[in-house]
């Protein structure tokens, strides 16, 4: 089947013209007309055609592409159902190759071998792994090899020298070759630099290699099939079957590519033979060049778009070499009265005398500056991306906690602030939506999937993807692709180191237990990682259980989730069956993520953490309990912790003491509690609704 490539390339070139290689999404806009698409495609002249494979989260695809995945999910395709669309345009007499192309995480759960297996007898000739790192895309290119498939690696702008290298190795049949950073979606123009770009390639392969992202017209597909073996084409085919009539997407598809190849003008050749930029040589074997351990056991990795490799690269190496300066933790611990450390800990002894059981203290992130624990974080990554001379940050946030630490951070630094939030989440925060705003930074609406944290990421990854030049990531939680996780929990790790030191010299001993929220882990993982070694010490997350684990509504990631890929990193998700991610709930935004950060799943597999689910309900008990003891308003994340606290104290004795991660204030979430009161407060006993209106009711006298 990998013959089939070749002798399409080989075609074209007899020709002298590029080779045209077309990408639609398998079963949009409709799954009756996907057979009648690849017909008419070959029809008008395709040479190879890329069919995507829906996905949930498509964070290297543009708005068009990205919405095509939706409504491809909607009508019920998957990968079998494409393999059957396959099947069925070879019995009707498709000759041309067709490659399967999409996101590593549906791959996994289906299993490599049974697909690579399965395609074989769909008529399938290879495939295209948006997010496989090619360390370990040696194995499943081994398996596409046996059965005949071929494997082809994405090259950008930004790969390096020895990423090139390497990425050619993997190659079997052409090599694409994306003509820009950024997402796939049209472009007015093509980048000017892409001689120099196939010309670093063509220094290590004789392989054909097909251009794509930005061309939509016929001038484009010119210009660049001057340069180049083949031109890619994929946005402006989702658009064009987007617009025509009922029925007629096959008809609409085939049109645009005679058009853009100049076929239905008779103007498909080359002006001049192809020329070559560089003469390939014998690629060197490289090993992979991470600097830090990028795994925890099997959790963790680089699962990302090949346009983010080198920046990831970049980042790591600055950071370690922060990491490794004395002068930089200097500068970071010179923000210390900036942000309010150390945060106080203290007995809250009313609590305590509820629960009846162990001491419960309280470590108080809610008293940092801006209300909770995200401005460690967000200080300590900003501080490395001046160092890269990064002058853009741009964050993802739920709660809104982390979009006000990075516009504070940035405001502090002069640096520029884009915040990517779910519109569910401006919605449900209000007020840190107009603190981002009046610190300067601007934040723009995620309004795809649940509108939640998990959309605001997507969204974020984009942009970086397409400004990774003058753009630094400020991620906000122990989640994505190393070094994130190791990076954000580092600069975490002053909530367990103070706590260690503050308990020492309150009751001179280590406590018995410590317990945190998670969502995507930050605060959590700051304070159990100092503590991972003291066996003694139990370690405890408060995860949301939303309506009950039993429903579908809720975000409890490692008491229900399963092993895959999501966000540049394999962890624990809420995924059905076929890969697809799941939509989440919890009353607090900040957990309503369906991943964790990959060192929690690691706790959670090696069973130094427990983790338990804490559902909404359970969690207004927690904010209640915490405010009318102590008179403490806490943030309705931190308020599963404090309800998992008040449970796991009550059955420990009086002598034994455990310490509650007050994550962040609750101002943020006064307005969500009144709006959830008349559904949770029934559950829990509390009503703070007005029988009558004040204003009318008769003033008491008081003499």
């Amino acid at each position: 089947m990998a013959s089939r490539i070749a002798d399409a390339f080989a075609k074209a070139a007899r020709e002298e013209r590029p080779a045209f290689v077309a990408y639609v999404v398998a079963g949009y806009p409709s799954a009756e007309e996907a057979v009648d698409i690849l017909l008419e495609l070959e029809k008008g002249g395709v040479d190879v055609v890329e069919l995507g494979i829906p996905f949930t989260d498509p964070l290297a695809d543009g708005p068009t592409i990205q919405a095509a995945h939706l409504v491809s999910l909607e009508n019920g395709m998957d990968i079998d159902a494409a393999m059957q669309v396959v099947a069925e345009a070879r019995a009707r007499g498709l000759e041309i190759p067709v490659l399967f192309m999409g996101y590593y995480n549906p791959i996994m759960q289906y299993g490599e071998k049974q697909l690579v297996d399965q395609c074989a007898k769909a008529g399938i000739d290879g495939y295209i792994v948006v997010d496989l790192p090619p360390e370990e895309a040696v194995s499943f290119r081994g398996l596409c090899a046996a059965a005949g498939l071929s494997y082809i690696p994405l090259i950008t702008p930004s790969t390096s020298e020895a990423r090139v290298r390497r990425l050619v190795q993997i190659a079997d049949s052409f090599v694409y070759v994306v003509s820009r950073s950024g997402v796939t979606g049209a472009r007015e123009a093509m980048d000017v630099h892409l001689p120099e770009l196939l010309g670093r390639v063509q220094k290590y392969t004789d392989l054909p290699l097909a251009v794509g992202f930005g061309v939509n017209t016929h001038e484009q597909f010119k210009a660049v099939g001057a340069m180049t073996d083949g031109v890619v084409i994929g946005s402006q085919f989702v658009t064009a079957m987007r617009t025509a009539p009922r029925g007629g997407a096959a008809a609409a598809a085939r049109a645009y590519a005679e058009e853009v190849s100049g076929r239905a003008g008779g103007d498909i050749a080359r002006a001049k033979p192809l020329v070559k930029f560089g003469t390939a040589g014998v690629p060197e074997c490289l090993a992979p060049q991470s600097l830090l351990p990028d795994r925890f056991g099997e959790f963790g990795g680089q699962y990302i778009p090949e346009a983010l490799y080198d920046c990831v690269a970049e980042l790591e190496r600055a950071y370690v070499a922060c990491k490794d300066d004395p002068a930089f933790w200097d500068e970071f611990r010179s923000f210390y009265p900036y942000m309010g450390r150390p945060s106080p800990l203290h007995l809250a002894d009313r609590l305590t005398q509820r629960c009846g059981g162990a001491q419960i203290f309280l470590k108080r992130e809610d008293l940092c500056h801006t209300g909770s624990h995200k401005l460690n974080n967000a200080i300590g990554q900003a501080l490395v991306a001046k160092r890269l001379g990064k002058t853009r940050s741009i964050a993802e946030t739920g709660a809104g906690q982390h979009g006000v630490a990075t516009a504070t951070i940035c405001a502090k630094l002069g640096l520029q602030c884009i915040i990517y939030m779910g519109s569910e989440d401006m919605r449900r925060q209000a007020l840190n939506v107009f603190r981002i705003r009046m610190l300067g930074g601007e934040v723009i609406p995620a309004v795809t999937g649940s509108c939640t944290l998990k959309d605001a990421v997507n969204e974020a990854m984009r942009d970086w993807v397409t400004n990774v030049s003058t753009t630094h990531y400020l991620v906000g939680s122990a989640i994505g692709c190393h070094p994130f996780p190791t990076m954000v929990r580092d600069f975490q790790c002053v909530i367990g180191r103070e706590t260690k030191e503050q308990m020492h010299a309150l009751t001179g001993r280590l406590p018995d237990a410590v317990v945190a929220c998670v969502g995507g882990g930050s605060n959590s993982i700051g304070m159990f990682h100092p503590f991972i070694e003291d066996r003694s010490v139990r370690l405890i997350g408060a995860e949301a259980a939303g309506d009950g684990v039993d429903t579908p509504k809720h975000s409890a990631t490692i008491s229900a989730g399963t092993l895959g890929v999501f966000h540049g990193a394999k962890t624990y998700l809420l995924q059905d069956k076929k890969g697809q991610i799941m939509e989440t709930h919890s009353v607090s935004a900040g957990l309503d993520y369906p991943g964790v950060g990959p060192e929690h799943s690691w706790l959670r597999a090696t069973s130094r953490a427990e983790y338990h689910a804490v559902t909404d309900a359970q969690a207004l008990e927690g904010f209640r309990t915490l405010a009318q003891l102590e008179g403490i308003i806490p943030a309705l994340e931190s308020s599963h912790a404090v309800y998992q606290a008040m449970q796991t104290a009550a059955a420990m004795s009086p002598d034994q003491q455990i310490v509650i991660c007050v994550s962040g204030r609750g101002d943020k979430d006064v307005n969500t509690v009144a709006e959830v009161l008349p559904k949770l407060g029934p559950q829990i006993g509390w009503d703070l609704r007005f029988e009558e209106d004040p204003t009318k009711a008769p003033r008491k006298s008081y003499f």
